[in-house]
């Protein structure tokens, strides 16, 4: 069992999966999200996914004219997990308090539009722009 929560506690989740790949987005819309690199995630389908408490303090902004949304505790502003898609959410990793023990980056995304200051020094295989295809064809970020 994985366990997380935003930074004041106020959203906390569980997901009922083993974890292990890690996707980094490396984008300029990212980036200014974060005020970072860019994000961390783990992608898990939703039926493993379950909300704890909070659900009800979680905000969201769409970036107009881009399919691009985040999410994030109306509490404290920190990013929480979204929708990725309808079947499967994606979580900030650094949201993970419990269970990511085995967490392992394997793909970093818009590698193309990074900052010139980011430097990748992990063996995540890298993408000019996002990569298609399912997880599972990508390596999936969670065991069955």
């Amino acid at each position: 069992m994985v366990a997380g929560e935003c930074n004041c506690g106020a959203v906390q989740f569980e997901i009922d999966a083993d974890l292990s790949g890690v996707y980094v987005c490396h984008c300029s819309i990212c980036r200014r999200s974060t005020g970072s690199n860019g994000i961390a995630v783990v992608v898990v389908p939703n039926e493993r996914f379950r909300w704890v408490r909070g659900q009800e303090l979680i905000a969201t902004w769409k970036k107009p004219g881009a399919d691009w949304q985040t999410w994030f505790c109306s509490v404290c502003g920190s990013p929480v997990p979204g929708d990725n898609d309808a079947s499967r959410k994606f979580v900030p990793a650094g949201s993970i308090t419990r269970g990511g023990d085995a967490l392992k980056v394997i793909h970093h995304i818009w590698v193309g539009s990074k900052a010139v200051w980011d430097e990748i020094g992990d063996a995540g295989k890298q993408h000019a722009e996002a990569f298609r295809g399912s997880p599972l064809e990508m390596g999936a970020s969670w065991s069955e």
